[in-house]
């Protein structure tokens, strides 16, 4: 089994509805959704280009999937995610915004956001103890992405190659898209189906762990998380003293 720290809220959130419906699974029930229709696209076609974020659930990253330590169970993991959340303030961002992220189409935040910046650094290091080390396999694998000197030894450090300064949030709308009619019909339907949403203000007061039960398998939301703490994300990294050497994290 793997395990996640993600970026997502209750069921009953809007942001979670849409995005469940999008990618046409819900990750809280296992259900299967009916997806939008999207002009110029079949449903196969719509079905097939969101894919890779279906397996995941719709989420944002802030701690990438990791099998656990050798001694580290479920349940000590569960109560770390607990004193996290009661230890770290809800915080707001300026919202999000539908947006090609390279050949990916993704909800990202409009500008700037170093809480949410923040808020995955400590993530990172509160649940960096949980992970265990990646394989030989896994790092060849991620190497072949052609990584920066820095992110390569992220990787090696911290198990993901985007992180602190590398890091971009995102909830990821698709696979990689190379055919630019269909990456064009999707970003201009998904502008449509969020835009109740898109370039609001949103309080962020929660997140997810999510599961893996079998390799390969789709990810599933174990747990909600809110926020409780008086500590905010930037006054926690602060305390942290902002290092990217694990050594010192």
């Amino acid at each position: 089994m793997r395990y996640a720290i993600y970026f997502a809220a209750e069921a009953d959130d809007r942001l979670m509805q849409l995005g469940n419906a999008w990618l046409g699974r819900d990750p809280f029930s296992g259900e299967d959704l009916r997806q939008p229709e999207i002009a110029g696209l079949s449903p196969e076609t719509v079905r097939e280009l969101t894919a890779d974020p279906r397996r995941y659930g719709f989420h944002g990253t802030l701690k990438a999937p990791f099998f656990l330590r050798e001694g580290e169970n479920e349940a000590t993991l569960l109560e770390a995610c607990a004193a996290f959340a009661g230890r770290i303030a809800p915080f707001e961002i300026r919202g999000l915004d539908v947006n090609r992220l390279g050949k990916f189409l993704a909800l990202t935040p409009n500008g700037s956001e170093p809480d949410l910046q923040a808020f995955a650094a400590q993530c990172l290091r509160a649940f960096e103890p949980f992970r265990a080390p990646l394989s030989s396999a896994d790092l060849e694998r991620r190497r072949k992405s052609g990584l920066t000197l820095r992110q390569d030894a992220y990787l090696s450090d911290w198990g993901y190659p985007y992180i602190f300064d590398e890091f971009r949030f995102h909830m990821t709308l698709s696979n990689k898209l190379d055919n630019e009619t269909e990456a064009d019909a999707l970003a201009q339907a998904a502008r449509s189906f969020f835009a109740e949403l898109t370039g609001r203000p949103r309080t962020c007061h929660t997140f997810g762990l999510y599961v893996e039960p079998e390799a390969g398998g789709p990810f599933q939301v174990l747990k909600i998380f809110t926020l409780t703490g008086t500590l905010t994300p930037r006054a926690a990294e602060e305390q942290t003293g902002g290092s990217t050497r694990k050594e010192n994290a």
